[in-house]
């Protein structure tokens, strides 16, 4: 959940806050006169996101993924035992 908070009401809270984006994946927007001005969220958001980008910016990985999307669409999936015994895992 995002939510909003000026930077006057951030300084005396920014400890509850931290903790509320560490503990409850809280996501904050900080405004200065009423505009957004910055953001802090968890370091798992922001990985996950620079992840996500990294992924966007594959082509190739990005084609593979919408392929894998599309045949999961249609049912061509297969099951955990199948895959193990493709790989000749036990």
């Amino acid at each position: 959940m995002t939510k909003t908070v000026t930077l006057k009401e951030l300084r005396p809270n920014l400890p509850k806050i931290i903790q509320a984006v560490d503990k409850q994946m809280e996501r904050y927007i900080i405004t200065q006169r009423g505009l957004p001005k910055a953001i802090i969220l968890s370091l798992d958001d922001f990985e996950g996101i620079l992840e996500t980008l990294e992924i966007l910016q594959d082509k190739a990985g990005l084609s593979r993924l919408k392929k894998a999307e599309r045949e999961a669409k249609a049912g061509k999936t297969r099951s955990l035992k199948e895959i193990h015994r493709d790989l000749s895992i036990v």
